[in-house]
C-alpha cells in the first residue's frame, strides 16, 4: 500500500509551538514513527506552509490513500477542499488536537465533507489511525 502524508501550515513547528496542545515530538520524529509503523508499506511525507503547494501535491498524488493534516487551512481553505474533491484518491483528515473542544473558529472544517473520514484528538497517533483506516 502507498500512503501519502501531507502536513500543512505551521506543522513544521511541531515540538516547538504550543507543546501543551501538539506535544514535544518534531514533525521529523512523528514521520519516523509513522514510517516504522508502516514498514511494509510505502510512505511519502510532504509538508508545506503554502496552500497552492498542498493543492499541487494533491493533484499529482500517486498513492492508495492520503492522510492530510492541513492545519489552520482546514477551517477556511476552499482551494484545498476543491483539490480533494477533484481527485479520486480517498483522503482522511487528521487533527492532532480535538478541534471540537477548542476555540469556536476551529470547530468547523471545510474539508471534512469531501474526506473519507476525520480523526482528531489523538495527537500524533492520529496519523497512524488514519493510515490504518485504508486497510479496513
Amino acid at each position: 500500500m502507498k500512503l501519502l502524508f501531507i502536513n500543512g501550515v505551521n506543522l513544521n513547528m511541531n515540538g516547538v509551538r504550543e507543546r501543551d496542545i501538539y506535544g514535544s515530538e518534531t514533525l521529523g520524529e512523528i514521520n519516523s514513527r509513522i514510517a516504522i509503523h508502516f514498514k511494509t508499506d510505502e510512505c511519502e511525507f510532504f509538508q508545506s506552509n503554502i496552500e497552492g503547494e498542498i493543492c499541487n501535491k494533491l493533484h499529482s498524488a500517486d498513492c492508495d490513500g492520503i492522510i492530510l493534516n492541513a492545519g489552520a487551512y482546514s477551517h477556511y481553505s476552499y482551494a484545498i477542499r476543491d483539490a480533494i474533491a477533484a481527485i479520486k484518491i480517498p483522503v482522511v483528515e487528521v487533527h492532532m488536537s480535538n478541534i471540537l473542544a477548542r476555540e469556536e473558529f476551529r470547530r468547523t472544517s471545510v474539508l471534512s465533507e469531501v474526506c473519507k473520514g476525520v480523526i482528531c484528538g489523538f495527537g500524533a497517533d492520529g496519523y497512524i489511525l488514519a493510515g490504518e483506516s485504508f486497510k479496513l
